[in-house]
Order: structure tokens, then sequence, then C-alpha cells
């Protein structure tokens, strides 16, 4: 795969309305040798069809953008594409009932970055359906600082809330706990009430999960390798992101009646599990998927970190990239080394 990270000089500044035409974009190609990536000046009329224009001010990065970006994973349906699973910006344009220039608006998934151009641009144009109102309490920066991670961590919550899981019915385990969905569904379950064990690989990330909220520190491995199908109960749901055997062992170490939300396969996508957890202990499992979610769902998931994720709490979690180090980045959250969330500054 080749990848040129030289961002090249553009005529947009963000901002100054639809009159200007060029803008940059994070783009990815596909021909005979292979994958390339590159930042790309880009003219207005290369932006898909739409009912609304956007001048995005921040995306960030998620694990599915660095599958697209390292091409590890076929996520990307056709080319030239634009990755960016996320964004957050300003109308400039719009022909939806629903939007108007100038209102602060959020993306997340919809396919956006893998068959619809996405947001590691300076300009987007999709349907105004897939967006929801910036809530009040956070900017955009913050609000890419929770980005579709934050936002499946939160479906998660209220999964496991729907799903009859109680603070005084013992821990929740949040697996992958470092990234993004555990980063931010151990603060929300922490102000919940739950009290949180947060398993991980990086023993010298305790603090970082303790300032978070955990009040235990559980070693992956003690979750990656095959078990037996019923184990000791531990826990009283789980928020996993992991999938294949810390998903099968989460399920088997659940309490009676308790509840896991499922919503990643950062270990694999395979479920080598039984039916053990299920039919002997009325174990609940929740699949989570937050990229057709509707947009009720949605609303409330982004009213609850409106009202439970402290904006501060963000800047523990996340760390700023420009649009051209996202390319770079993407291939270090391929190999584990990113703690928590990734926000890209689209203009710089």
């Amino acid at each position: 795969m080749r990848i040129d990270v030289t961002s090249p000089s553009t005529t947009f500044l963000p901002g100054e309305g639809t009159a200007l035409q060029k803008f940059s974009a994070v783009v990815i190609e596909k021909g005979e040798s292979g994958q390339s990536v590159s930042v790309t000046d880009l003219e207005a009329s290369d932006l898909p069809q739409g009912d609304v224009e956007i001048e995005v001010d921040y995306s960030s990065l998620n694990f599915k953008d660095a599958l697209a970006i390292t091409g590890s994973s076929p996520v990307v349906r056709s080319f030239p594409m634009v990755p960016g699973i996320d964004l957050a910006g300003t109308v400039a344009d719009s022909s939806h009932p629903d939007w108007s220039a100038g209102d602060r608006v959020v993306l997340n998934g919809w396919g956006v970055g893998e068959s619809h151009w996405g947001g590691f641009a300076q300009r987007a144009r999709l349907k105004g359906d897939w967006l929801i109102p910036l809530p009040a309490e956070f900017t955009s920066r913050q609000a890419m600082a929770i980005g579709t991670a934050g936002y499946t961590a939160s479906l998660c919550v209220e999964a496991l809330l729907g799903g009859g899981v109680r603070p005084d019915q013992g821990e929740v385990l949040v697996t992958g706990a470092t990234g993004g969905v555990g980063s931010v569904a151990i603060a929300l379950l922490t102000k919940a009430g739950f009290s949180v064990a947060a398993s991980t690989g990086k023993t010298t990330e305790s603090a970082y999960l303790e300032q978070l909220g955990a009040t235990t520190i559980v070693d992956r491995a003690e979750l990656a390798e095959k078990g037996k199908p019923l184990q000791k109960e531990r826990w009283a749901g789980v928020v996993d992101s992991v999938g294949s055997h810390t998903l099968a062992n989460a399920c088997a170490q659940t309490r009676y009646g308790g509840a896991v939300a499922a919503c990643g396969l950062a270990q694999g996508m395979d479920f080598p599990a039984s039916v053990a957890p299920f039919i002997l202990r009325g174990v609940s499992l929740l699949g989570i998927d937050s990229v057709m979610a509707p947009r009720q769902r949605r609303l409330t998931a982004w009213n609850r970190l409106a009202r439970d994720l402290n904006p501060d709490a963000l800047e523990s979690i996340a760390h700023e990239v420009s649009l051209a180090d996202a390319i770079t980045s993407a291939g270090q959250l391929m190999d584990g080394t990113i703690r928590g969330r990734i926000v890209v500054d689209v203009n710089r």
C-alpha cells in the first residue's frame, strides 16, 4: 500500500462559506498495484450526492477507519473513498427540511467512510436524515473526542440498563478498556453507579483506568484464551469490544440473569462459545450496532453522554492529530499502541 502523508496546499479556509470550491481530504484509491492513501485537493463538484453540505470542524479515527486506511479489511466498498465514519461541523447549505445553514451537527455511521465519502475532509455532502444536532454541552472537538466509540459505549450502557442490570448486582466488566469504547464506557458506568472492572493488556495504564473510574484491573490474558463453557460467576454485566475468546469467557463468567453487550471484534469475529450461559444462567447477549441505529436511539445515547460525561474527562481520553497525521495514526491504532480516542482536526 502506498501512503502519501504530505498535505498539499489548499485555498479552502473553514468558515468562509460555500463560495470556496477547493478543500483537502484523505483519499483512498485502489488500482492494479493495490491501495494508496494520500491527502488530496478536491473540488466541491467532486462531492457525492446529498441534501446537506457541511463545513467539517473535526472528525475522529476509529478502528473501522484504521481498517479502511491500512487495507487490513475490505471495509471500503467503492473507490475513491474519503474515510471517516464520524464528523462534527456546521451546515453550509441544505435542501433538507430539518437543517439550515449555521446548524451545528454530528454524524456517526450510516456507511459514511465506507460506501459514502466521510469525515476526513474539510467539506462533506450527505443525507440530512443521517445527522443529529450537536449537543449544546459539547464543542465540535469534544463531540469527536466521543465519536462513534463513545456513542457506541453509550448504546452499550443503555442496553445493559434496559436488560435489567443494576449497580447493586455486582461488578460490570469492560473489555478493551483503554480503547475508545472502553474508556467512555468506564466513565459512563461509573457515573451510573456501577463498580467497574477494566480488562486490558496494558498494565502500565492502570492509573488512567482508575482515573476514569475503574476499581478493578483485569489482565486481558485471563480472558483471551479458550476457557470452560461455564465458569465462576463474576460479572453482573459486560461491555465487550473484543469478541472471540474474550467474549466467550465473559459470557461464561456472567452472573445469573446478567447481560453482555457485544459491540466489537478487536480479537476476532468468531464466537467460540456454548449455549450454557444462556440456557443455564439466563444470560442475555445483546448485540450493539452503531452504524444503522435509528434516530431516537442515537438521540438517547447522545443525551446520556451530554448528561453524564464530564467534558473535562475527554482531555485524558483523547488526543488530537492533523489530517495528514491521521494516516500514520491508523497504523498505530491497528498495532494497539494508542490509548483512548484520536481527534482529527481536518483543517490543519
